[in-house]
Formats: C-alpha cells, structure tokens, sequence
C-alpha cells in the first residue's frame, strides 16, 4: 500500500543545509497499523507529512498504492488524497465556520459523488457525538473536535488513514476514547494505518513499531502478539 525508496529531506539556507531524513526505505501492507515513534526532532512528523503529500522529499520516491506521488502537480496530489488518505491532525484542523456535521460532509463533497449526509450523520453517531452534530468547533470541547476530526477521517473510506500525535492535546480519558475509536475504526474498515506517537504504550498497540533517530529508522520491529483483540484491550485499559 505505501512504500518509500531512499527518501531524503533536507532545507537548504544559504551554504547550509539542514538533513532531516537521511534515506529512509519502507514498504507497509494494506491493511497494516504502523506506529512512528522517535525523540522529538528525530523526523516523524517529517516522514508522515512526507507520506501524505504534503510535503515533497529533496530526493527519493514515495509511492501509495503504486502511485510516485513526488512527481504529481497540485491538482492531481489533491485527488489522490482526496481519494486515498484520511488525515488527523494533533490540533484537529477543524473549519471554524462549519459545524460538526458540515466539518465530516466536506472531505466527501470535494472527492466523491451523491449525498454523504447520511453517512456522515453515521459516522458521528459512531464517535457518540448524535447530539452535537449541529455545534460549531468552539462549541465542542477538544476530545469531541478530535471525534469529530476521526469521523472527517473515514467519510470517504480512505484505504489509508495517517495520524500525527492524535491523542497529543487530550487528557489521558479523551485520549483514550479517541484511540479506542480510531483502532476500532481501522481494524473494522481493514484501513491501513499510520501513526506518529511519542506514547510507548500506544506504539506498543501496533503491528509494527518504527524508530526513527536522527533521521533514520534504526528499528523496525513487528509485535505480532498485538494482533489478538484482547491484547490490545488490555494495553488500553492501561493507557
């Protein structure tokens, strides 16, 4: 589903330049939870960015779904993750003009055809926010914009959704309900899942860890016993 040959980024001042990945080479299956995990500055949220178009690597290839996306203009970038990508952000990104409902329905209005009102009324039942759906953002406390946020995540049935410290700005109950649902979320729509962490117990809730130092991965484990529903209900309840 993603896979990424020698990718480098680097920002360029002056006679100096900056390196903040150093070649990173990753395949990652559909269908598969990864978590990024690293010390601050190490890349991660680099290495997602990089992933999801938002940014461009300085050199290499990143590729979703067979697609080298480095190469793509705007507008095609735009559809793919459109299409492709469901993203949720640390500090949700919600837009302040448009309540909950109309925050989920816009991802499905730009990308995909019909009505999605339903299914975006659905979705935010699902993350239990039946009756805040008409609530602007500065109605809604901050573990209901992140529900929110989740519910915009899947309103396309992205093959992919990537997630940057999405329980970063909760206490540890919003953060916990928040991830309980995501996990949930992605393991019932078999989505493929990307997720930056600094949290060493949610890492421990995913297939594959990935350590990133200094711009390079210097650990790439996978924890097959987390594959059992059980194992990561209990690793929850300790979160």
């Amino acid at each position: 589903m993603i896979e990424v040959r020698g990718v480098r980024k680097w920002i360029q001042h002056l006679d100096r330049r900056v390196e903040i990945l150093r070649g990173i080479d990753l395949t990652i299956p559909a269908g598969q939870f990864i978590a990024i995990v690293g010390a601050s500055g190490s890349g991660k949220s680099t290495l997602l960015g990089l992933l999801a178009g938002l940014d461009s690597p300085s050199e290499g290839e990143i590729l979703l779904d067979g697609t080298a996306i480095q190469s793509l203009d705007e507008a095609a970038l735009a559809r793919i993750r459109g299409r492709k990508l469901g993203f949720v952000f640390q500090s949700y990104q919600l837009i302040p003009t448009l309540t909950a409902l109309e925050n989920v329905l816009l991802p499905f209005e730009l990308n995909a055809d019909g009505d999605g009102v339903e299914r975006a009324r659905i979705l935010l039942r699902q993350v239990g926010l039946e009756q805040r759906m008409d609530h602007y953002p500065v109605q809604l406390s901050g573990g209901e914009q992140q529900r929110v946020a989740l519910a915009r995540a899947f309103i396309v049935d992205p093959p992919i959704v990537m997630a940057d410290e999405p329980t970063g700005n909760l206490d540890s109950i919003n953060g916990q309900r928040v991830l309980e649902l995501l996990l949930d979320r992605s393991r019932n729509a078999g989505t493929t899942l990307v997720l930056v962490t600094h949290d060493p117990q949610v890492a421990a809730l995913a297939h594959r860890r990935i350590t990133l130092r200094d711009g390079q991965i210097i650990e790439d484990v996978e924890t097959p016993q987390n594959d059992h529903p059980a194992a990561k209900r209990s690793a929850l309840e300790t979160h």
